[in-house]
């Protein structure tokens, strides 16, 4: 892959004690306290140098079904048409604010790669436990509409990859050609740590 090849990374930061799941593990989901109602999302624009070429922000709503929309927007607000593939830390942020990867992929006419970093036996559980009725149907129907899960080596380390207008090997490629080092892709740590600075800037 050219090293001028660019990736869009989006993460997230929001307050509160919730362990929320983004892929992985979903024991003790529970917010405390007096949490704001939004999540802070960060787009980093990477080479595959590792050159960082544009930040953007957004808000979705800690529990709502708007992250979607507020990664389109965020990818939108860019003007960046330069931005080849789309990484996704998870697929379920803001606390069960799931990402309809497909539908990006569609919308925004880009590869959609969603990575998580922990084996999962999959959120369905979580999502019955915490949602009913229209809330969990719209949820399971996002989530059993996502592509399958896949494992992933990179740098001797695993990761779990979900790809939405691509085929496996792509990701793959995708993957292994932002990870210059270590187990997150590039664009992913630079935006999660993006969005920490944001949340700690706004302080909230």
């Amino acid at each position: 892959m050219k090293s001028g090849t660019r990736a869009l990374g989006i993460a997230e930061s929001y307050p509160g004690t919730a362990r929320v799941p983004t892929d992985g593990p979903t024991d003790s989901t529970h917010f405390s306290g007096d949490s704001p109602p939004e999540s802070i999302l960060c787009g980093a624009v990477v080479r595959a140098d590792r050159v960082v070429d544009g930040l953007a922000f957004e808000t979705c709503t800690v529990g709502g079904v708007d992250a979607t929309d507020a990664i389109a927007s965020l990818y939108t607000s860019l003007g960046r048409e330069d931005v080849r593939y789309l990484l996704v830390s998870g697929i379920a942020p803001a606390w069960f604010n799931l990402v309809d990867i497909g539908r990006l992929a569609d919308e925004l006419d880009r590869p959609v790669l969603s990575v998580s970093f922990e084996a999962s036996e999959g959120l369905e559980p979580a999502l019955s436990e915490h949602f009913s009725g229209d809330a969990l149907t719209h949820r399971l129907d996002v989530y059993r509409d996502a592509p399958p899960r896949h494992a992933v080596e990179v740098n001797g380390e695993r990761l779990f990859v979900r790809a939405a207008g691509c085929d496996d090997d792509e990701a793959v490629r995708v993957l292994r050609a932002f990870t210059p080092t270590g187990g997150r892709p590039e664009p992913i740590r630079v935006a999660r740590m993006a969005a920490r600075a944001a949340r700690q800037f706004v302080g909230n």
